[in-house]
């Protein structure tokens, strides 16, 4: 993974003494051509036999050594690319490579040298695969505060490469659970090691044992803030699952983490809902209004004060919750969906056109994507089109 044609890494310059130089040439492009054209294996070939007809020519090892890497034979790669350096210690990149081959080889600590080297280059690719590279080594040495810097400066520098991002967030998620695991060592019965584990199982889906460490840090400070609201997130989970006793169990964990602290609007907002979806209306209206007063640009609770307000008749008044929450998050379809509604309530046929086309547009796009929709990491309950409270 990662081999990607390193032509420009190494001198394209060959330094041959024979007599027949014209014919040794020769036999080098024709190497080049099969090496740019992935021939890996006439590639080889070519070079063994100049490796044989000038067997101090250092670039010739070289070129020897890059078809074997990409051919992924590091161990045949490594006494090759040896003598290359051996042979001119100057060739340029050849320790790069050499320390790249002995990363895939698991020679770590002896890597260590050239992919740094290799990562403070000014040739770009040659850094982004050295700095991949010192993932694996850095995590293979358990120098894993070096991986994170690493990570972190490789998103910096490649924000968008789906390679970078993929082997970057395993080393974050391999950090963040080293870290758990030395809470637990230190602390094993604190409540942030209760919470911790809370919030693990919680994202596992071992919903009675998330209930039972969130109960844990409520015996340890019974007046701690999140922890009834993350009870609560776990209850409407279970709820998602088939239980029909979670909801209002979800409900009233809600209604305690608001008791505690009148501001979280992630409790308002899920209690809203839940008031909603039963046709409590004015409860809900009540929710969602708080919800939005302590945190304007919660995207889904003007959505959901705008669908109440639709219901309730009062479709003018949602037009601002309905307009605030499409300017947060431009790509919700089911605030396009929901502002139709509210135009078709308005009677503006036109305004309801042009917002039910764009729904139409964003649900085709979304159903065309649905790994990224997977992925979605959602802290609070979604809105949907379910037509509750949209009569």
């Amino acid at each position: 993974m990662y081999r990607p044609i390193l032509l420009s890494c190494l001198s394209a310059a060959l330094l041959l003494a024979q007599n027949d130089t014209a014919n040794l040439e020769q036999l080098f492009e024709r190497g080049e051509r099969a090496l740019s054209e992935h021939q890996y294996s006439d590639a080889e070939q070519i070079f063994k036999k100049l490796q044989q007809l000038s067997p101090g020519t250092a670039e010739v090892y070289g070129r020897l050594g890059l078809v074997y890497f990409q051919e992924g034979k590091f161990e045949q790669a490594v006494p090759v690319l040896r003598q290359a350096l051996k042979l001119k210690p100057s060739l340029p990149n050849t320790d790069i490579l050499l320390a790249m081959c002995q990363s895939e080889l698991g020679q770590y600590e002896k890597a260590l040298p050239g992919l740094e080297k290799g990562f403070h280059s000014s040739d770009r690719a040659l850094k982004r695969m050295s700095g991949l590279q010192l993932l694996r080594a850095y995590t293979g040495l358990q120098r894993d505060s070096k991986a994170v810097e690493t990570a972190l400066d490789l998103n910096r520098l490649y924000p968008k490469d789906p390679e970078m991002l993929y082997h970057t967030s395993r080393i974050y998620a391999n950090f963040a659970y080293l870290k758990l695991r030395d809470l637990a060592e230190a602390a094993r019965d604190s409540i942030w090691r209760h919470q911790a584990a809370g919030e693990a199982y919680e994202s596992a889906g071992n919903f009675d044992l998330a209930i039972s460490e969130y109960r844990q840090v409520l015996a340890q400070d019974p007046a701690r803030h999140g922890i009834h609201y993350r009870i609560g997130r776990v209850f409407l989970s279970r709820a998602r699952s088939g239980d029909s006793t979670s909801q209002n169990q979800a409900l009233k964990e809600f209604e305690q983490e608001l008791a505690l602290d009148p501001t979280n609007a992630n409790a308002s907002y899920e209690a809203a809902e839940i008031y909603r979806k039963s046709g409590q209306l004015e409860k809900a209206l009540d929710l969602f209004t708080k919800a939005v007063e302590y945190y304007p640009d919660f995207e889904e609770a003007q959505l959901g004060l705008g669908g109440v307000l639709i219901t309730l008749g009062k479709p003018a008044q949602s037009l601002p919750h309905l307009q605030k929450a499409i300017a947060i998050k431009p790509d919700d379809e089911v605030s396009y969906y929901r502002l139709s509604m509210a135009y078709k309530a308005l009677g503006d046929v036109s305004e309801q056109r042009k917002a039910l086309e764009q729904y139409q547009r964003l649900r085709a796009r979304r159903q065309n994507q649905p790994l990224e929709r997977d992925l979605q990491r959602n802290e609070v309950t979604k809105q949907e089109i379910d037509g509750v409270g949209l009569q």
